[in-house]
């Protein structure tokens, strides 16, 4: 199969611009600054005949378009992210699901990364700050027998950012744990009323979510069954 060139890539995405689409993703909190408006099934499948390249996802990162950033975390090789550049993407994070893609598409897969969540959990950007704990409720969905207590603080320090796309990260990390494994349901719910406890209205309602989930007989019939 012939790869699709840079040039090849962004007149398909003229092509298939939908710009009706562009204005409506930001009702749902998509934010961006230039974007073709194009839905994530379609990037993928152009992402699809790229393969993985690292030159190209470069390029496709500099050109600064909205599904162009989406299609660089698809298209780039792990192994060729270096920390300067680990840095300038996850520091350039805008949009929620911006973070949410990377994390699930090439961030997990880099080292540094996961080395990088206690640090990026500290960081007073709200796009930064969710990447921690993202990639935290990513690494659950994927490593569901790995060791989460590590987290634990983090998350409850966590639990008290305010910002919606931080509150609610923290949430997903939190719930995504607490799905993973019978033992980790366990101590997430734990977690999650240990939060509960804090004089925090963020804090409240991240451990509301998460117990009410983790609780709930769809969760509990799941462990029953393993």
């Amino acid at each position: 199969m012939i790869k699709m060139e840079f040039n090849q890539i962004i007149h398909e995405f003229e092509e298939l611009s939908d710009i009706d689409f562009a204005k409506n993703m930001k009702k749902f909190g998509i934010q961006y600054v230039k974007s073709y408006g194009l839905r994530l099934p379609q990037i993928r499948k152009v992402a699809k005949s790229c393969g993985k390249n690292h030159d190209l996802a470069l390029k496709l990162w500099n050109h600064g378009y909205h599904e162009t950033y989406l299609l660089a975390t698809l298209v780039e090789e792990p192994d060729k992210v270096d920390l300067l550049q680990l840095d300038e993407w996850v520091n350039a994070f805008y949009s929620w699901d911006l973070v949410d893609q990377a994390c699930i598409n090439l961030l997990r897969f880099i080292p540094e990364a996961i080395d990088n969540i206690f640090l990026w959990a500290e960081s007073d950007k709200e796009f930064v700050k969710r990447t921690a704990f993202s990639l935290i409720a990513v690494l659950a969905v994927h490593n569901k027998d790995s060791d989460f207590d590590k987290y634990f603080e983090i998350i409850r320090e966590g639990s008290k950012d305010s910002r919606n796309f931080v509150k609610k990260s923290v949430n997903w990390a939190l719930r995504q744990i607490g799905k993973s494994n019978r033992e980790n349901n366990r101590k997430a719910i734990e977690l999650s009323y240990e939060i509960l406890e804090i004089d925090n209205k963020a804090s409240k309602w991240v451990a509301r979510g998460a117990i009410r989930e983790l609780e709930s007989e769809k969760v509990q019939s799941k462990f029953q069954k393993s």
